[in-house]
């Protein structure tokens, strides 16, 4: 009975290692862009935010995308794309309006967002919604045919738990590797106290670089799940452009492939953003009839951590 029972955890574990395999890039996306959200924050609440999030991401998982998934994979297949297209689209305009604020185009409400935990919490599990959504399709859509509702249900439970603990551990590691840094400056060894002293002088410049990485990394994912997910229902030519990029760069190497093709659905991804803010601005001024309309009217700014 017990070595059954072994047989059947292990099939499950082998069976999540595997399917969860491709979706590793999103799972670089989510620890890039989560930490972005905590900055701003005191550093005695950094931990318990992340721990919040992280809930948050089991909340999502387990309550929302794995239910809708397997419900809408045995009744309802072809809503699928749709709904990642609109996933999709909502981190193109994350991400655009990330941008506009690097050039200065700040919807305000800035400083209050940062220090405001629950409204910090709430846009971070939002973002995560979407990421963790396309984890576990992904996920979902490289298991093996044959498999009942129940073993289904229990692999994907398991990448659940392990994209989350990797993730959110990782971000939990970033957001605290400064208070590392200046634990070892206080060493009494100097080669210690050295090495923690440059940990804290690059901390600003890492959290740039993770802040600018996490930007990318929504306008990539989103511009490649609107593509991709166009081409499923009927659009092709957004995955002609794709497999255009692939043909084109195919005999540099895989690696120069992935970068043409991630940087397409970057761009792809700004254009829509951008396009998308626009449409927002303009209701939004039309519906103020002349108010200052991005404070206003755009209620995802008081919702999202700057």
């Amino acid at each position: 009975m017990s070595v059954g029972l072994l047989a059947v955890v292990d099939d499950i574990l082998s069976a999540a290692l595997k399917a969860s395999a491709k979706s590793a890039g999103v799972v670089i996306d989510d620890a890039a862009v989560t930490p972005q959200y905590v900055q701003g924050i005191t550093p005695a609440r950094e931990l318990p935010v992340v721990g919040k999030i992280a809930l948050g991401s089991i909340a999502n998982k387990f309550l929302i995308i794995i239910p809708i998934a397997l419900l809408l994979t045995e009744f309802a297949p072809d809503v699928l794309p749709y709904l990642l297209i609109i996933g999709g689209a909502f981190l193109c305009y994350e991400g655009a309006e990330k941008v506009l604020e690097w050039f200065g185009f700040s919807h305000g409400h800035e400083d209050e967002g940062a220090r405001d935990e629950k409204k910090l919490v709430f846009g971070a599990i939002r973002t995560d919604l979407i990421l963790s959504s396309e984890i576990m399709l992904i996920s979902l859509s490289n298991l093996e045919e044959g498999m009942d509702i129940w073993q289904t249900l229990a692999i994907l439970a398991v990448i659940a738990l392990l994209m989350t603990g990797i993730v959110y551990g990782a971000v939990a590691l970033l957001v605290k590797i400064d208070d590392i840094g200046l634990r070892m400056a206080k060493s009494p060894v100097r080669r210690v106290r050295h090495n923690g002293a440059r940990i804290v002088r690059s901390m600003p410049a890492v959290f740039r670089a993770i802040s600018i990485i996490g930007t990318v990394a929504m306008l990539w994912v989103g511009g490649h799940l609107v593509l991709e997910n166009l081409g499923e229902v009927g659009l092709t030519i957004t995955t002609d452009l794709l497999h255009g990029v692939e043909h084109l760069l195919h005999d540099l190497g895989p690696i120069v492939v992935w970068v043409g093709e991630t940087l397409v659905s970057a761009i792809a991804g700004l254009a829509l953003g951008l396009i998308i803010v626009g449409v927002i601005l303009l209701i939004a001024r039309l519906r103020g009839h002349g108010h200052d309309g991005p404070d206003a009217a755009s209620p995802e700014n008081a919702a999202r951590a700057h």
